[in-house]
């Protein structure tokens, strides 16, 4: 049996093999088969990554708005041609359905989208005559070097929320993927260089905890972005801020989903069934929670019997609803947690343990589980579980169900489904949650709208997309100029914020 392939570096515009002593294996998680060994890549390597970014950022700043939207345009031009192989790539070593994948790119391709309006996004500010004779405006400058470390659940989309606006906005940048699925995170950087990219405005770097906060604490890094776990999240915040750097990070989430007993069933449970099971339930935005109101807990047993239809095969079957886990380990923690749940008391009404599916007997399956009963206080609900299980709780009024969710520490999605409009008003004034759905199960915003989640869920006061996104990778330098009638200069004062 030949070895697998080993996945390069990007630095300089070049692809590089690492001189890694220590390497992981790649599994598809359907099968077990290693695919690619990624390196982490030695301090040297790092070093060399944030020094080309650091060259090239001395003439890709001064490029024009237009070339740099250019290059976002040919990229996303790019990013359609390449769907297919995009999404082969993430289901080969994550596990989603190729329908999933697909979706990721698309998403990805909208921040890109976005980026192409960077001309119009990177605006200041003027105002002639402010004060007798004075002028004032503003500039809005690139940062420098900037860092993205994405988890491994969206390997295409969480890289987008990143780069496409940082470079877009004059700055260069050094990307760490997951190590456990970076091949479609390099080949999407690879697809920005053939965009236009210059050698060195985007490197790709792999490793694990070490590359990590290598990037937080490099000394000519000077903003970091991160998606991922809270645990992790939590880490690299401390470490960027206690070096001085820009973060933002994007953490954990326990999502809820209302159902008033005035909205359409079918709809709703239907709604619910994507938002829960989809990708496995490994997404930041899966709905994890559902909370039935009033009446609407007599329709838990037709949702039951809905997800026990669901297919559960691998990614490649267009089939099936949900693919395998990421990994061996991932499903152990989540099937741990489901035997925690059996513990605790909670009624088990679907149980998605055991599942064998035909040809993949060696892969990461579970299937649907869905809890009844689920208290605040129980481990099920208090952590979150990143697999394809349900915590149902039943609360009497739309009230009790605001106040059940906002006692929860995370703010990073949730949804209301109802047909009375008073009901979704005072949903979205009073529930204390970043992202609002109302009958949209998972409230993701279009990309031209900033990412919003809150409280326990992030941290960093600027989120990912939108016009969050610019303020994030851009500095506001103000200009207050005095100029005499003959052209020399009197006055002229600069202030940075």
């Amino acid at each position: 049996m030949s070895e697998a392939p080993r996945i390069p570096l990007l630095i300089g515009g070049e692809r590089i093999q690492s001189r890694a002593t220590e390497w992981r294996d790649v599994i598809n998680p359907a099968t077990q088969e290693v695919v690619a060994r990624v390196p982490y890549a030695t301090p040297d390597e790092l070093d060399q990554a944030v020094a080309n970014a650091r060259e090239a950022f001395k003439a890709w700043r001064n490029s024009g708005q237009a070339t740099r939207m250019r290059v976002m345009l040919k990229l996303q031009q790019l990013m359609r041609e390449n769907t297919g192989k995009l999404a082969e790539l993430i289901t080969r070593e994550h596990g989603k359905t190729l329908p999933d994948a697909e979706g990721e790119v698309g998403r990805g391709l909208e921040v890109v989208e976005h980026a192409c309006s960077i001309a119009n996004l990177q605006l200041g500010e003027y105002a002639e005559n402010a004060a007798s004779g004075i002028d004032v405006y503003t500039l809005i400058q690139p940062l420098g070097v900037c860092a993205g470390i994405t988890a491994f659940n969206f390997p295409v989309m969480l890289p987008c929320f990143m780069f496409p606006i940082a470079v877009a906005c004059g700055n260069t940048f050094v990307l760490k993927p997951s190590e456990q699925d970076p091949s479609a995170s390099l080949f999407l950087a690879e697809l920005a260089l053939e965009a236009g990219l210059p050698p060195g405005v985007l490197n790709v770097v792999h490793g694990g905890a070490d590359i990590a906060n290598a990037l937080c604490e490099h000394r000519d890094v000077k903003a970091v972005s991160f998606i991922g776990s809270t645990r992790v999240g939590t880490e690299i915040y401390r470490r960027a801020s206690d070096a001085g750097k820009r973060c933002q990070a994007m953490m954990g989430a326990k999502n809820h989903c209302v159902i008033l007993p005035d909205a359409d069933p079918e709809v709703a449970l239907n709604q619910l069934l994507g938002a829960a099971f989809g990708a496995a339930g490994q997404r930041c935005m899966a709905t994890s929670v559902a909370v039935f109101v009033g009446a609407s807990r007599d329709w838990l047993p037709e949702f039951v019997a809905r997800a026990r239809q669901l297919k559960v095969n691998a990614g490649t079957d267009r089939t099936a609803d949900l693919g395998p886990l990421v990994s061996q380990a991932a499903k152990a923690r989540v099937e741990g947690l489901i035997q925690h749940g059996v513990e605790e008391g909670a009624e088990l009404l679907l149980d998605g343990r055991g599942i064998q599916v035909s040809g993949f007997e060696q892969g990461n399956f579970v299937g649907p589980t869905i809890f009844g009963g689920v208290r605040g206080d129980m481990k099920i609900y208090t952590e979150e579980i990143f697999g394809p299980v349900l915590c149902v709780t039943g609360v009497d009024t739309l009230e009790d169900a605001v106040d059940f969710i906002n006692a929860n520490p995370n703010g990073n999605g949730v949804a209301l489904f109802t047909q009375d409009g008073g009901a979704a008003r005072y949903f979205q004034n009073n529930i204390d949650v970043g992202q609002v759905g109302i009958n949209i199960p998972i409230p993701v915003p279009v990309a031209w709208f900033s990412f919003t989640g809150s409280r326990g869920s992030k941290l960093g006061d600027l989120g990912p997309n939108g016009k969050q996104a610019v303020q994030f990778w851009t500095q506001t330098k103000t200009v207050t100029a005095r100029w005499s009638a003959h052209g020399r200069t009197v006055n002229t004062t600069i202030t940075m914020r």
